[in-house]
């Protein structure tokens, strides 16, 4: 399968280039800058914008689907609109060019999610540092809901840098979910499995240990 990658060279975005890599299928990374990019050997690089249509459109050209690991800055006070700008353009492009399956990386504390991730992400973090990228985060998933597009959209629990451990738990049921975190190389694994099954089609999973 060819993929396309927004996001490639973040810290997860990275790891979701290489096992997908590893895992055999050709990927193309849309980098604002090539020499930013220049340890993801084996990808195809394409130098544009998230935001530009015609970009997205260079970039897609005979991919098979989409993985967006997007992320941007804490905001506490300026208005976020990286995110649903890039996907709004991302879903017009897809749609235009007959490509359906999109996986997409938001976050604990997006749409239902939110007050699942224990007092202090809850109380703290998320209203006073994060608030505008979650507003931004919601719009970005409202985008892709509204598409008709086969997506899944992966929220996981806070990231950390450890090894993976190779046990991932997927829920959409948060009834006793409190907080927890997860590895970027598990959450990587989890979204190169979505490509080739369709168990979490049209559905949110938030994922975690």
């Amino acid at each position: 399968m060819k993929i396309l990658v927004l996001g490639a060279t973040g810290a997860t975005g990275r790891l979701i280039v290489r096992k997908a890599l590893a895992e055999g299928h050709d990927v193309v990374a849309l980098v604002r800058s090539k020499a930013k990019a220049e340890d993801l050997a084996g990808a195809e690089l394409v130098e544009g914008d998230a935001r530009d249509p015609a970009a997205l459109t260079r970039a897609i050209a005979g991919c098979d689907a989409v993985v967006s690991s997007l992320g941007t800055a804490m905001s506490p006070f300026r208005e976020v609109t990286m995110l649903s700008t890039a996907t709004r353009a991302l879903v017009g492009v897809m749609e235009r060019q007959n490509i359906r399956r999109l996986v997409c990386i938001t976050g604990l504390g997006a749409g239902d999610s939110r007050g699942h991730g224990g007092f202090f992400f809850d109380r703290l973090l998320l209203p006073l540092m994060l608030r505008k990228v979650y507003e931004d985060k919601d719009r970005q998933e409202d985008a892709i809901r509204s598409s008709a597009l086969d997506w899944t959209i992966v929220r996981p629990m806070v990231l950390n840098d450890k090894p993976a451990r190779g046990r991932i738990k997927a829920v959409t049921d948060l009834s006793g979910v409190h907080g927890g975190t997860i590895a970027r190389a598990d959450v990587a694994d989890f979204v190169v499995q979505q490509l080739t099954t369709d168990t979490w089609m049209r559905r949110s999973p938030l994922i975690t240990w």
